[in-house]
């Protein structure tokens, strides 16, 4: 891996808040994700399991965790299982993990090779009376790919189909949406280095350079930096393509007077950081341009202000439509008469602002989290309101990362980042 050892004590803390909340002689499950196949020989880079990392820190292929706290033998009641290395995969991949390499990085004393996990699962299966699988319900996800951990469960259901089943998705969504010190720290390390690449942007843009180019520029800052890369597929939209909320394509050139809305951000192990800004071609924004910027910048600021614990994101999202329909209106984009006939289920400031403004962030760009519960300290949240005009030819979002506190408002992850028009345009023509 680039990024430097993560102390196993942050993952013994994950696990054992996961293991307090499993019912009486229940086992859990959690497999690393597959190497996904492209054509021919080639495969896609290995990105792992989010849920088995944030619990053992194993960042390779082939690995299971279990967890069986009430397991007749306390060596049995964490387990980790690795691919066992050899000469051949030396040469060819490099090692793999060995047992006390395991160990030390995930805190877990029981390492097996992974061919020992059948003979050890029938084992201790006639102890269990529970199952735990581990299912994406994520509210944004789409699977159609089966995976490593789906191919788990359905094994587990034809050949020990007796034990209650019971979910793991549940506990992870409300335990990984409370980040330990250590994450914030990992994610504050990945912001620094989104910092680092935004700063080269500046530096680097004028009229005529491709988004492209502007592309490789970030991914050169972050490698360097011990990053994989993007933490999520780069949006580096000049001009009219900034109105297209997922445009990834960044194949089009940057013309003078336009602006460029780039949603971009570093990973650090396996942690995410997102950020969006947007900057003119040309080093100055126009008068226009700055009144939209202004407007959006002013919602970002008071938006932020009420990620507090307690509130609930429905009604903060809200209230932030309503600190948008006011700008909206004070921009001319709407008038009194849209905001009286609106739809409220798709209230008049969703023409110009169609999406949410802030959501949980940390090992996902869209992490873990429960909708419906209430704010608390430590979560880590974006605060992203926009304005897109098409017949303007514009589209302006800023994004930032903020840590709910206990008291006061949330802690900038990214308050070291250029955002004010003025440092904008002193950076670009300094």
């Amino acid at each position: 891996m680039k990024y430097e050892a993560i102390p196993s004590s942050l993952f013994v803390k994950n696990r054992a808040k996961f293991v307090a909340q499993m019912k009486p002689n229940a086992m859990a499950f959690f497999n690393s994700n597959d190497i996904y196949p492209v054509s021919a020989d080639s495969t896609l880079p290995f990105a792992q399991h989010r849920d088995i990392f944030y619990l053992s820190g194993v960042d390779q292929e082939e690995s299971v965790l279990f967890l069986f706290p009430d397991a007749k033998k306390p060596e049995y009641r964490e387990i980790l299982f690795v691919r066992e290395t050899n000469e051949h995969i030396a040469i060819w991949e490099g090692a793999k993990l060995t047992k006390e390499l395991a160990t030390k990085t995930s805190g877990v004393q029981t390492v097996l090779w992974l061919d020992k996990l059948d003979e050890v699962l029938e084992e201790l299966m006639k102890d269990v009376a529970v199952v735990y699988i581990n299912k994406n319900e994520h509210y944004r996800a789409k699977v159609e790919t089966e995976t490593r951990e789906d191919r788990f469960t359905n094994m587990l259901a034809e050949k020990y189909p007796s034990q209650q089943r019971e979910k793991s998705n549940p506990i992870l969504q409300r335990i990984r949406s409370v980040k330990e010190e250590e994450e914030i720290a990992l994610i504050q390390k990945a912001c620094h280095l989104t910092e680092k690449g935004f700063r080269r942007v500046l530096d680097f843009v004028k009229p005529g350079v491709w988004e492209y180019e502007i592309e490789a520029e970030l991914i050169h800052e972050f490698t360097r930096n011990r990053s994989k890369g993007f933490a999520y597929t780069p949006i580096v939209a000049s001009g009219s393509n900034a109105n297209v909320l997922h445009y990834i394509e960044n194949n089009q050139q940057c013309k003078s007077g336009d602006l460029i809305l780039m949603d971009v951000a570093a990973e650090y192990a396996n942690y995410s950081s997102d950020l969006t800004r947007t900057i003119p071609v040309s080093g100055v924004f126009t008068a226009r341009q700055k009144e939209v910027y202004n407007a959006v910048n002013k919602i970002k600021k008071e938006a932020t202000k009420m990620l507090l614990p307690g509130v609930v994101l429905k009604e903060y999202h809200q209230e932030v439509g309503k600190m948008m329909t006011s700008e909206l209106l004070a921009l001319k984009l709407l008038d009194k008469v849209d905001v009286q006939n609106e739809d409220p289920e798709w209230p008049a400031y969703k023409k110009y602002f169609m999406h949410g403004t802030s959501h949980h962030m940390g090992l996902d760009t869209h992490d873990y989290g429960i909708l419906t519960d209430p704010m608390q300290a430590n979560m880590v949240f974006t605060v992203e309101p926009g304005i897109y005009i098409p017949e303007e030819g514009f589209g302006i979002r800023l994004e930032d990362d903020v840590v709910v506190q206990e008291k006061g408002v949330p802690f900038n992850l990214m308050a070291n980042i250029p955002i004010e028009i003025e440092e904008i345009e002193d950076l670009m023509n300094s």
